[in-house]
């Protein structure tokens, strides 16, 4: 892909056009920045893509398009801040729009907080009560939370308290719904440190927490990234 000037690669969706047609389940790709923007676009009109690529959002010039995930139309989305809150919206909140336009907002955003995890929530893990959400931050400390306690709401809304976020967590720094087949989880620090470490081993814990130690963190160092596999 050729970038222009000033772009880099924010998000990276692998997706499976024959598969998803099979299954009749994914007629969307919807999209989050960090400034709390979301977008739903058909699938469908990213079908020729150029060498140079397609418009995809329109973006202010103080955001970033930080995350693409597929949805079937029927789903939830939840946003999580770096300052710990988060908000869980229905999908149909959000009505499809054409590529090149900016989207609404997902989520009300205080003074120097950003978002930094988006998810989509399909009809299963909705209907799951032991779905779970898990968030992780710059000093080491993550929990898992049952998606039940974060009731639905309106999108554009500041949200509830997904975390306690004190000097000695740091700010969240990755969030995502955690899927059933997810057994471990990798997260990687500034410096290049990595851990390994099955996702049982994190406690579920209530909202409004600090989480337990899942990497230990150097003096200068914090957690950049963190997935589930």
């Amino acid at each position: 892909m050729a970038l222009g000037s000033g772009e880099q690669v924010n998000a990276i969706l692998t997706y499976d056009e024959k598969a998803s047609k099979a299954k009749g389940s994914d007629k969307y790709f919807v999209m989050a920045t960090q400034n709390g923007m979301m977008k739903k676009t058909a699938i469908e009109e990213f079908h020729s893509v150029r060498r140079s690529g397609l418009i995809a959002i329109k973006l202010r010039k103080d955001d970033n398009l930080r995350w693409v995930r597929a949805s079937s139309g029927e789903d939830q989305i939840i946003l999580v801040s770096s300052g710990g809150q988060a908000i869980r919206f229905g999908e149909k909140d959000c009505r499809p729009l054409g590529r090149a336009t900016a989207g609404v907002g997902g989520i009300k955003l205080r003074k120097g907080d950003k978002v930094v995890g988006m998810d989509v929530v399909d009809s299963a893990e909705i209907k799951d009560p032991n779905s779970k959400l898990l968030v992780v931050m710059a000093n080491g400390y993550g929990k898992r939370t049952l998606l039940k306690f974060y009731k639905k709401q309106k999108r554009a809304g500041i949200g509830i308290k997904t975390a306690k976020i004190t000097p000695k967590t740091g700010p969240i720094v990755a969030a995502q719904v955690v899927p059933p087949e997810a057994k471990e989880i990798i997260a990687i620090s500034d410096r290049g440190t990595v851990i390994r470490t099955e996702v049982e081993s994190i406690s579920t814990l209530g909202r409004a927490t600090q989480g337990v130690r899942i990497m230990k963190v150097e003096p200068g160092d914090r957690v950049s990234s963190a997935t589930l596999f």
